[in-house]
């Protein structure tokens, strides 16, 4: 299974729902906060070619983007697949 890693901020409803929609699918990941990891922020933009929205959402190294792209994966059944 492929690494799972979510760049977050405090009070980020689309965060929360990124992290729902994981856990609701038995997906294992990493959650590292942007504001409290020294260099979080500079990491995920240099991982997401500058994207500076969060939730950023990477499978391995595989960007996915955020949560509506997390979500249409799994409405589209392809999200499990892709995290395989």
């Amino acid at each position: 299974m492929k690494n799972v890693t979510v760049y977050m901020g405090p009070r980020c409803n689309f965060c929360d729902a990124a992290k729902r929609l994981l856990i609701r699918n038995n997906i294992l990941f990493k959650e590292i906060n942007i504001v409290l990891k020294e260099g979080g922020l500079e990491e995920m933009l240099a991982k997401s070619s500058g994207r500076k929205t969060i939730p950023q959402i990477f499978f391995d190294d595989l960007h996915i983007g955020g949560y509506e792209e997390l979500r249409a994966l799994e409405k589209k059944g392809e999200l499990l697949n892709l995290v395989k």
